[in-house]
């Protein structure tokens, strides 16, 4: 009952997930993973032969007997959503028979969908297969990560960057960070033990939730572009030395910040302080900007600037390109030399 997408769409998606998913496994070699689309054997299925081949396997009893099913009947449940078991048990059947598929993997939400493949099989094939579910993963308000909760991170760098990837575990809860730690790293049980002893005695400095932030980043992202996501991070956030950043941190901060271009002669002679915070949106005008250097509230480069008669030149550039500009704790804004 979703909304229906045009094959193009649907073809950029399954190439965007196998995208994806090459960073976790080998679709090439020796016993290469395989991603299938369903549509290769539902599109030519006809309604007689799918009732006959498959409907009168499964009774009405038996699916009525599913929890997924069951507590949506007080609510209400369509006919094409009570037949999606049906499709998932000859999905699972098709693959058995088509390719030796002898295990089905999903959320606990999937359970009854995926017994009900173990018993098409069994019945049409006289065939033992196999099932295997995992909890839904939810976070210590017990909400689920899913796409329909809001707030959710994507593996793909295009639809979550990954300075935000990092951020969204660096902001993992206290008590989830434990679970996390299990779930999605490697690292032994009894390393995790230690990780959460130290962050139980500081928990202020989230030092597990850095592990784990820069573990999963690194696995989905790459070694380096973690290092420079790490690095952009303790920019903004302070621990990081600016002097001594490479253009490619800077780069990554430009996708993260507010960024305006300014042309190169403005630093000849130089750029005024109170003119730079305006062009970096920082300040509303430069009577406003005057106020806040007054008041201490503006940083240039990480220091901070009172002076407002202080002129910024090309001397003042990090990475040759770059002022890094900040109001408060939080807003920051990135001028760009440009030639």
């Amino acid at each position: 009952e979703r909304p229906v997408l045009p094959l193009e769409t649907v073809e950029a998606n399954a190439a965007a997930i196998r995208n994806q998913l090459s960073h976790f496994l080998q679709f090439e070699g020796k016993h290469p993973a395989q991603l299938r689309n369903n549509a290769e054997w539902l599109r030519g299925l006809s309604l007689l032969e799918f009732l006959r081949d498959t409907g009168k396997h499964l009774t009405i009893n038996y699916m009525l007997q599913k929890e997924a099913v069951r507590t949506r009947m007080e609510t209400g449940m369509s006919f094409a959503e009570f037949t999606y078991m049906l499709i998932q048990a000859y999905d699972f059947w098709h693959l058995a028979t088509t390719a030796g598929c002898e295990l089905q993997m999903g959320g606990s939400d999937q359970w009854g969908n995926i017994t009900a493949g173990i018993e098409l099989i069994g019945r049409r094939e006289q065939k033992q297969v196999h099932g295997l579910s995992f909890p839904l993963l939810t976070n210590a308000s017990g909400t689920k990560f899913g796409k329909s909760e809001g707030g959710n991170i994507w593996l793909d760098p295009e639809r979550t960057s990954p300075y935000r990837f990092y951020q969204f575990w660096l902001n993992t809860d206290d008590r989830d960070v434990e679970r996390h730690l299990r779930l999605f790293t490697f690292m032994p049980l009894e390393e995790i033990a230690e990780v959460m002893a130290t962050h139980s005695a500081h928990p202020e400095r989230r030092e597990a939730q850095r592990i784990l932030a820069a573990d999963l980043t690194s696995r989905v992202h790459g070694a380096d572009t973690a290092e420079r996501v790490v690095a952009a991070s303790q920019i903004l956030f302070g621990g990081g030395d600016i002097r001594v950043a490479d253009p490619a941190i800077f780069e990554l901060l430009a996708t993260e910040v507010p960024t305006h271009p300014i042309p190169d002669s403005a630093l000849t002679p130089g750029l005024g302080v109170v003119d730079a915070l305006v062009a970096a949106g920082l300040a509303s005008s430069k009577a406003d900007a005057r106020r806040g250097l007054q008041s201490g509230g503006f940083s240039v480069n990480g220091e901070r600037i009172a002076d407002a008669q202080r002129q910024l030149t090309a001397a003042d550039l990090l990475a040759g390109r770059y002022l890094l500009l900040q109001k408060g704790k939080k807003q920051y804004g990135l001028l760009v030399a440009r030639r």
